[in-house]
């Protein structure tokens, strides 16, 4: 049996190059559009942390074969396998040390997109009802589209920054938007005048943002370097970087951060520490109510400890992420690899109660309800089929409610008795059930695309219609008559992810997230 000349030479020839020869590859064919140090520039920036969701299988895949609807090239005709491979292990490679992103190098990223004596409308230069707009994210090709929740019709279809991560969130009069990219860029966005404002890179891996309750400021927390940094929601100009850190100088990752709005601060969980930060943002408001002890006033605060000072709340266990009740007095949250949540009262600083929370529970994605006369939390499960159902006057689990599988979202409106539930991470990812509000029972089963993933729902401002995403790239946006389970429209969309109304974003509503 003759063996082929191309596997006698690959058996003896190593599997990757050496680490000085794969450096030298990436500074030749990588480094113009990635960065020198790997922190991007054009291009995404190659860290084990920014690359969390493809795989080194599809790392060498991109390499070789380039990506469609990105400016990426593939090299398979001007490397070898080994070289190829080589630059995997590379990119996938931990830096020696965590990378700075400061104040500096933020400013030197700033783009005014808005030019100087531009005068833009001051009311939306389209037709249909500016509450009533969707931004539906399409992670297929990177792009956003601005979608009419009347005539469900596109507006706008616009590019985004590579990988967008933790959702878009609105202005206070729902006029901006604000994007989050996985690398770091944040963008400003002008519905009304479908054109971009600014942008700036505030990290080197973000997380999330949020926008403050009065318009004035974003907050972003960044995986990479450990810091929440605060940005003036005008021009994006950087305000203040807060380095995040416990007593013994242990630094961390956020998890995430949110807007508090009724207590006029900005909440944000670490990774790696377990604390939770309050950072006020209104020195004329108390970000307290009554019963709360407290020793200083909030602009006493400001003037001794500068803008944006930092209340610390000491927790026996992490948090990954949190969902607020209703009036904003407390923070329910769950580790990654704890056993149950915990309730943290914000009046006192201090966890009060213990939830039984088993597997691991989506905080983020959970809602609320009102069900026999009680406020209860409803939160999916990204590990088992189970929706858990508490109490929030008593903190206690009412109902477990069986599903097909774990589920990354849940959603509903006040308008409508059902919630909607994906079963995304399990072999019945194609359908969505619909949890009975008043029996606490799955009532019907929907099925928009057999054998492709359906995902998140989120509705029109009356709640009249539901929309859930085919969340492939020859996906779909589909329309449901909330009330009949029928289907209304179908929309081609690459990938769309999720989709976020403007109504229901700026006024809180209870099904969805904040």
């Amino acid at each position: 049996m003759r063996v082929p000349v191309l596997a006698l030479c690959l058996a003896v020839l190593p599997l990757s190059a050496p680490a000085d020869d794969a450096a030298a590859l990436y500074r030749e064919h990588c480094a113009g559009c990635h960065g020198p140090d790997r922190l991007g520039g054009m291009g995404p920036a190659l860290l084990p942390e920014n690359l969390g969701r493809l795989r080194k299988s599809e790392a060498l895949h991109v390499i070789r074969d380039g990506r469609p609807a990105t400016q990426m090239p593939g090299f398979g005709g001007k490397l070898a396998e080994r070289e190829i491979a080589s630059l995997a292990e590379l990119v996938y490679r931990p830096l020696p040390e965590i990378p700075r992103w400061d104040l500096a190098e933020m400013r030197a990223s700033h783009v005014m997109h808005l030019k100087a004596g531009e005068k833009r409308a001051d009311k939306p230069v389209f037709d249909a009802d500016p509450l009533n707009l969707f931004i539906v994210v399409e992670l297929g090709d990177h792009h956003a589209t601005l979608l009419d929740g009347d005539r469900f019709e596109p507006i706008l279809r616009f590019p985004t920054r590579f990988a967008l991560h933790g959702g878009p969130k609105y202005s206070p009069d729902g006029r901006y938007v604000y994007f989050a990219s996985r690398d770091g860029w944040i963008s400003k966005f002008d519905i009304w005048n479908l054109k971009y404002v600014a942008e700036i890179r505030a990290g080197i891996n973000t997380r999330n943002l949020a926008v403050s309750s009065d318009g004035k400021y974003v907050m972003v927390g960044n995986y990479l370097p450990h810091a929440l940094v605060v940005l003036d929601a005008r021009d994006l100009a950087p305000l203040k970087v807060i380095p995040v850190r416990d007593d013994a100088g242990k630094s961390s990752r956020v998890s995430a951060v949110y807007d508090a709005g009724p207590r006029k601060s900005f909440i944000a969980a670490l990774k790696d520490i377990p604390e939770v930060w309050e950072v006020p943002y209104d020195p004329d408001h108390e970000p307290i109510y009554p019963g709360y002890v407290h020793d200083y006033r909030m602009g006493e605060a400001i003037a001794a400890r500068g803008p944006f000072p930092v209340r610390r709340i000491k927790l026996d266990d992490y948090l990954d992420d949190f969902f607020f009740d209703p009036p904003y007095r407390h923070l329910i949250g769950a580790a990654r690899e704890g056993k149950n949540g915990q309730v943290v009262s914000l009046l006192v600083g201090r966890k009060i109660a213990d939830v039984e929370l088993p597997g691991l529970p989506h905080l983020g994605s959970g809602i609320t309800w009102d069900y026999r006369g009680k406020p209860v939390l409803a939160t999916p499960n990204l590990k088992e089929g189970t929706i858990s159902i508490i109490d929030m006057t008593q903190w206690k689990t009412i109902r477990r409610i069986e599903t097909l599988g774990p589920g990354f979202f849940l959603r509903s409106h006040e308008g409508t008795r059902y919630a909607w539930a994906d079963n995304m991470m399990s072999p019945r990812k194609d359908t969505i059930q619909l949890i009975d509000k008043e029996t606490l029972t799955v009532a019907r089963a929907l099925t928009p695309a057999p054998g492709k993933t359906a995902a998140h729902v989120e509705f029109t401002r009356d709640g009249k219609y539901a929309l859930v995403s085919v969340w492939e790239m020859d996906g779909a946006l589909v329309v449901y008559d909330a009330r009949t389970l029928e289907e209304v429209k179908r929309l081609p969309m690459k990938k769309p992810s999720g989709k976020y109304n403007v109504h229901n974003k700026i006024t809180r509503s209870s099904g969805t997230s904040h």
